[in-house]
């Protein structure tokens, strides 16, 4: 069985003006949704956001987790996270605040733009057709703005994560993969958390 959920204040899902921390959407995420389905363990695999709530759900749920997957993204607060924090392409870490939402409002497109035309790996690959509708996608599910909120959290998920890294190593197998170091520097964050 294959369960994909939406993070919590993405997608469909409800969206608080607070967002969500990571160590409470994992907890959203092991829990009644995997307990409803008769999911004792599970195989984790996450990406991107998913890599920071998926490192919480494993630090506080490990008799839950057989397994983890940690493709392409940094945690907060361990490894490499300050010098990718200061890396001025990484901006969006930062982006938030009352502004936020009056800055990007009727703008998605030049903010989603970013992450196509600079911060991906091939950036021909994407040649923008799809455009409009992820624009219009995010437009629509846009409540309260939270769809743009998972990031400003990130100083209490660093908290989080920090005490989650001092309590041990991980009890379950990890496979902690990322992009080229040369490209970006993603892939030493996830590295130096998951050791086993």
């Amino acid at each position: 069985m294959v369960v994909v959920p939406d993070l919590r204040g993405l997608g469909l899902s409800s969206k608080p003006d607070g967002g969500y921390d990571k160590k409470n959407q994992a907890g959203r995420r092991v829990g009644r949704p995997w307990n409803a389905r008769g999911v004792r363990t599970a195989d984790l695999v996450t990406h991107d956001i998913g890599i920071m709530v998926g490192f919480a759900a494993v630090a506080t749920h490990p008799e839950r987790v057989s397994r983890w997957v940690a493709i392409d993204a940094p945690l907060p607060g361990i490894g490499a996270w300050d010098q990718i924090t200061q890396d001025p392409t990484m901006w969006h870490f930062g982006f938030g605040g009352h502004d936020m939402e009056r800055l990007v409002a009727g703008r998605e497109r030049i903010y989603l733009d970013r992450f196509w035309n600079e911060l991906s790996v091939d950036p021909k690959r994407f040649d923008g057709s799809e455009a409009p509708a992820l624009c219009g996608a995010l437009c629509a599910t846009r409540r309260n703005a939270s769809e743009l909120r998972p990031v400003p959290r990130v100083q209490q998920d660093a908290a989080d994560n920090r005490t989650f890294l001092a309590q041990g190593k991980l009890q379950m197998p990890v496979l902690a993969f990322g992009g080229r170091s040369d490209i970006r520097p993603w892939g030493s964050a996830s590295h130096t958390v998951c050791r086993r």
